[in-house]
Order: C-alpha cells, then structure tokens, then sequence
C-alpha cells in the first residue's frame, strides 16, 4: 500500500503509487509508523530535493521517528505546496532561485537560507488572493466555486493538476483566484525563474 507522503499543490499529503520527478523534505513527520498524522512539518526549511541524489550526498535516513521522504509531480507543485529548492542537492537551481527571489521582492542581496525560509513560511500560514491576468507561467491556483482543485498556469492557459499529471486544459480568465503558490516565490517566477512542470513537452 502506497505511503500518504505525496504532496499535493494545497501541501496536503495523499497516498498514490507515483512518485513524481522530485523529492522534499519538511523535517520528521511520522512516529513509530510510516504514515504521516497531523503533523504538517518538523522544520521551517521546506526543500525540493532532486530524486537521486548526487553521488558524494549520501541520502538522508527515513523511517519512524527520522527524516520523512516527500515526493511531488513537478517543481512547480512543490512551490505551490511551500517548498524551494535544496541548497545542497540542488545548489545551482538554489543560487539561481536565491537571486530571483531577491531581485523579484526588491532586496539589494540574495538572501541566506534561513532568511528565505522564514519568508516562506510566514506566508504558508496565511492565505493569498491575485488576480490571474498578474500571475506569471508556474504559478498555481485555486478559482472561485472550486476549491479543491488545484491549476498551473502555463502559456496564457490554466491545467488542472491530478497525482498522475495535468488533466483539463482551460483559458486563463479574468478575476481573482486563491494563490496557492507563496506570493514571494511568484515574485521570482515572475522575475524569471522557470520551474519544472510535467506538462508534455
């Protein structure tokens, strides 16, 4: 039986046999099971690591009571879930989202990990409002009279995120919408940083 530590776009965690393309990280989250509970996180640092890690990294332990293994389709869902990238599996994607992080909300100097993770984290506990016209391509949503559905907006369109992929492809409308992506991380999307998405090529 699959273990509920898939993450969907909302940050909750279900249970589906695909792994997606990476992995994360949010402390310990489970006690003498392998099933996450209540627990939402461990730590403030909620990373998106590379699936396999490099060979010099060894991975970190998982299993009751240590480090819980998350996984997501894309980047881009681990964004909208509150994560960023990882400083050590994934240093080159962690410069280059420090540095359009900084310049995107208007900081002289990219910022030091804990500064950045801070930022995120105040903004997950909150909820956030945009309109979709303003919104860059990575970003996700929720619309007015659907919540439970998530969508990525990509190339002047929105998709419907499903575990195994994107489903229903609509038309961007006008309006506002529920921001499920953390509104200083659409700053850097919107100041050019490009996530990864599994929507075909």
């Amino acid at each position: 039986m699959p273990r509920n530590n898939r993450v969907t776009p909302f940050g909750a965690f279900i249970a589906t046999p695909a792994r997606g393309a990476f992995l994360g990280n949010r402390g310990c989250l489970t006690g003498r099971s392998d099933r996450i509970g209540a627990r939402r996180w461990g730590v403030r640092a909620w990373i998106c690591c590379r699936l396999d890690y490099p060979r010099a990294t060894p991975l970190p332990l998982s299993g009751p009571g240590l480090y819980t293994q998350l996984f997501f389709l894309d980047e881009a869902t681990a964004f909208a879930a509150g994560h960023r990238p990882c400083a050590l599996c994934r240093r080159a994607d962690f410069e280059r989202f420090r540095r359009h992080w900084a310049h995107g909300n208007g900081l002289p100097a990219p910022p030091r990990a804990p500064e950045l993770d801070a930022r995120l984290h105040a903004e997950r506990l909150a909820e956030h409002a945009a309109a979709l016209d303003t919104l860059p391509d990575g970003a996700m949503v929720a619309l007015p009279g659907a919540p439970d559905t998530a969508w990525l907006l990509h190339g002047g369109a929105l998709h419907a995120w499903t575990p195994g992929g994107y489903g229903e492809r609509r038309p961007r409308p006008s309006g506002t919408a529920r921001l499920l992506t953390p509104p200083s991380a659409v700053a850097a999307l919107a100041d050019g940083y490009v996530p990864h998405t599994a929507l075909p090529a």
